[in-house]
């Protein structure tokens, strides 16, 4: 078994309203987080019409989510979906658990039926490049020389891996995943077990890799230059966790090491070099150190830009007509009272609707708690939450953490920051509502599990 048993989260109406896939039986397991229509400080812009042109730069999930929204609340004008890549858009959470594994088909990664963006006059058009942004003028330029206008635009161009500077990284062998192709890549040579996989870097892309590649039948080393995995993310006891979760299922893990270059013979790897000299053996290498926004238009364009493209709580930037959602975004966010730029799909899935209606001109105000969830191998985990206000938290449990059931909270000045249920499900939206109130809990009754969390 890949992952564990992590049933859908509970749904409810106003949190699907208007959503991509809800009705009709979407593989997508739609999470909490509300968009909420509360008045929030607008830089002006032009007045919106029906009729006007929106361009939506980016076939993500945020881009799709965004059409889909605009047309739900009745904008009649045109809309065209800029997509750098040849499919339609798709969710990037199976692209390294069920699609990788084997046990999703490919046709359950898309966000909407092929057919679903003609039918609602969206334009989508794939395979192509935006090089140009003109503000004053309200002009894109497409790498074959076309100009499109527009009245307003959201830029959902996300984020790419960050890639490796040292000897070798561009051997055959060397592997990056972020897109569909790179995944239907790695599912191909993993699927028949017994090749030498050796992963740099322990994020959770990484780990989620590592755990479906070894319940695949292959032999797995991970390179770590921390001494724990996912620490930076939740700490040293609970990182320590995922550690011996790999370890016990076979993964070689190796922490505390630098990798110094990638070793090949006739322009395909052999191995990976490490600090000191020693050599790895590898018959592929998945690289997964951490993504960068792709801010290279909005920076062209002169837009405000700081780790990621700078957005108010509406992902207004600092053109008015220009709005941005999903990885790329650095948004202000009203409930952790600082920005904040997530590259977990929940974020791209909120974002876009919360942009669309904002470019509608409605009053937003964006403040879903973030979340994410991974499954390797028998522990299935969600995680809800601020991590920056986590740097110092007190932790407090709930239920039994030698058979790894239960719930993790981080206690900033006496309140709820974040919260993680390891095999225990059904609490998320109990955990968020925790976080939303922001207000002081008693950590004796948090951590016993005899009192419901609604009533802690």
């Amino acid at each position: 078994m890949v992952t564990a048993a992590r049933p859908l989260p509970r749904i409810s109406p106003g949190i699907t309203a208007g959503l991509p896939g809800v009705g009709r039986g979407s593989p997508i397991a739609w999470i909490g987080g509300r968009l909420h229509r509360e008045n929030t400080d607008r830089r002006g812009g032009t007045p919106v019409s029906k009729e006007q042109d929106f361009v939506i730069v980016g076939a993500s999930l945020a881009g799709a989510s965004a059409a889909k929204a605009l047309r739900d609340e009745g904008f009649t004008g045109s809309i065209r979906l800029l997509g750098a890549e040849a499919h339609h858009p798709y969710i990037r959470p199976p692209l390294s658990k069920g699609f990788l594994a084997g046990t999703a088909e490919r046709g359950t990664v898309f966000v909407e039926a092929d057919d679903w963006y003609a039918a609602n006059q969206v334009e989508f058009r794939p395979s192509t490049r935006v090089v140009g942004l003109d503000p004053r003028e309200h002009r894109l330029t497409l790498d074959g020389g076309e100009t499109l206008a527009w009245d307003r635009l959201l830029l959902a161009t996300g984020s790419s891996p960050r890639r490796l500077a040292i000897a070798g990284a561009d051997l055959a062998g060397v592997h990056y995943l972020r897109t569909l192709d790179d995944s239907e890549t790695l599912r191909d040579l993993l699927a028949g077990g017994g090749k030498r996989l050796v992963l740099i870097g322990s994020g959770w892309i990484g780990m989620e890799v590592a755990a479906t590649a070894r319940t695949l039948g292959n032999d797995v080393v991970i390179l770590e230059r921390d001494p724990i995995p996912l620490a930076n993310a939740l700490g040293d006891e609970l990182g320590q966790m995922f550690a011996d979760l790999h370890r016990e299922h076979g993964v070689t893990l190796r922490t505390s090491v630098v990798v110094d270059s990638i070793a090949g013979a006739d322009g395909r790897l052999t191995g990976v070099v490490l600090q000191g000299g020693e050599v790895v053996p590898a018959d592929l290498v998945l690289v997964g150190v951490g993504a960068v926004p792709n801010v290279g238009l909005a920076e062209d364009a002169r837009l405000q830009v700081e780790n990621g493209i700078v957005v108010n709580e509406s992902l207004q930037t600092s053109h008015p007509d220009i709005y941005a959602a999903g990885d790329v975004a650095n948004a202000y966010h009203p409930i952790a009272r600082m920005r904040l730029r997530s590259e977990h799909w929940a974020n791209a899935l909120h974002g876009g609707p919360a942009a669309a209606r904002a470019m509608l001109g409605q009053s937003v105000s964006f403040d879903a708690i973030p979340y994410f969830y991974t499954d390797q191998f028998d522990l299935g985990m969600e995680y809800s939450g601020f991590g920056p206000l986590t740097r110092g938290a007190d932790l407090v449990f709930r239920g039994d953490r030698g058979s790894r059931e239960f719930i993790a909270f981080w206690l900033a000045g006496g309140t709820v920051v974040a919260g993680m249920n390891v095999n225990v499900w059904d609490v998320n939206e109990a955990v968020q509502a925790l976080i939303r109130r922001g207000a002081p809990v008693d950590p004796g009754r948090l951590a016993d599990g005899s009192i419901p969390l609604e009533a802690v």
